[in-house]
């Protein structure tokens, strides 16, 4: 019997506005506009959740957003700011899933069927990747979880922001059913139109329609279209890159600048690591330490072996790592440690990746 698949969809709330909300103090808790001036041309890219009240959206004029809200501010967007961000939640993400599929700077599909961290709950993990994210980039994030893609999709756009909905399998049917066709991900508001001619208004009305007549009215997309009405997608998650390393970080509740503490809570990491290493049947020769400050500085410290890496290796090397950085002269408010550069089999290096298979339970 095929495993069942654990899709999570993770979004972020409100990107940009929120990046600069953090950056910012002046910014929080007021109507914020990312994007062109009102005096200009230019469109909303982003707004808070402050301006949404306002009707702003995102792709609205900002002359029309001005009209909506003239006390909101306004803010030029900050791309690179965007992506350092966008990065630090792909690398959470890699923690968890053996496939990432990012849908833009903000929001990714991940696969975690075969994640074994918490009991392999896909329910658990989103909670621990938006707490992830929560504690290392002070921003919130909104999850779905489902068995495929396009009900994780809808299901984190049910309770935003900083929501978690779940659309468990023996549920993807009957959510479909009463779900509007105009919140079904991949109906645009022409094909909405479109369908509600034909009496389509709702899943269990689009279920009515046989395959035949969903591929004479939207060609292609028809079989699309019959499946999801149906809570069906098989679309697999898939990554733009390998995953390359594996780790482990945590933030403190204070700030550290003991390096003997600092060196004990990286050694309790690099047990975690070595097993989940062990378990996926990998083994690394690079070993990086990662040191965040309290001023939110951050630098790495790595070491590459000549051989497999060992706990031996990393109680070894962990304290000669953070004797590179200024831990003991700064107070450190994060530590990390990760293995990369994976030993790959010569037989299997132009074989597919194996399948990886843990024991957990079948609990969304």
């Amino acid at each position: 019997m095929p495993r069942q698949r654990k899709i999570i969809h993770v979004d972020m709330d409100a990107f940009f506005a929120s990046v600069e909300q953090r950056d910012n103090p002046d910014y929080q808790g007021k109507p914020l506009i990312v994007g062109g001036q009102p005096d200009s041309r230019g469109v909303v890219a982003a707004c808070s959740y402050e301006a949404r009240k306002f009707g702003i959206h995102s792709a609205m004029p900002s002359s029309r957003a001005y009209r909506l809200c003239p006390q909101a501010i306004f803010v030029r967007p900050r791309f690179d700011a965007y992506r350092e961000v966008s990065q630090q939640i792909r690398d959470i993400f890699w923690r968890y899933a053996s496939e990432v599929e990012p849908l833009s700077l903000d929001e990714a599909y991940l696969d975690v069927s075969y994640t074994a961290e918490c009991n392999g709950s896909a329910t658990l993990i989103a909670k621990s990747i938006k707490r992830d994210i929560l504690k290392e980039t002070r921003l919130t994030a909104s999850a779905g979880v489902s068995y495929n893609k396009f009900l994780a999709k809808i299901a984190s756009d049910m309770d935003k922001p900083n929501g978690l909905y779940v659309i468990r399998p023996e549920q993807g049917a009957a959510f479909v059913e009463t779900l509007p066709i105009g919140k079904f991900h991949g109906i645009g508001p022409a094909t909405e139109a479109k369908m509600k001619k034909l009496g389509i208004e709702t899943g269990l009305d689009l279920r009515q329609k046989t395959l035949d007549e969903l591929n004479d009215r939207f060609g292609k997309s028809g079989q699309y279209y019959f499946n999801i009405a149906r809570g069906i997608d098989e679309r697999p998650v898939r990554s733009t890159r390998i995953r390359k390393s594996l780790g482990k970080e945590t933030t403190f509740a204070e700030d550290i600048l003991s390096v003997t503490e600092l060196t004990a809570k990286l050694l309790d990491l690099a047990e975690i690591v070595l097993e989940s290493l062990a378990k996926q049947s990998l083994k690394a020769r690079t070993v990086t330490v990662k040191v965040k400050y309290a001023d939110f500085q951050q630098v790495t410290r790595a070491q590459t072996m000549g051989h497999s890496v060992s706990m031996t290796d990393l109680q070894e090397w962990i304290p000669v790592l953070l004797s590179r950085s200024e831990a003991g002269h700064k107070a450190v408010r994060l530590v990390g440690l990760s293995l990369s550069g994976f030993d790959v089999p010569v037989a299997e290096e132009n074989q597919a990746p194996p399948q990886l298979t843990f024991t957990f339970n079948d609990a969304f």
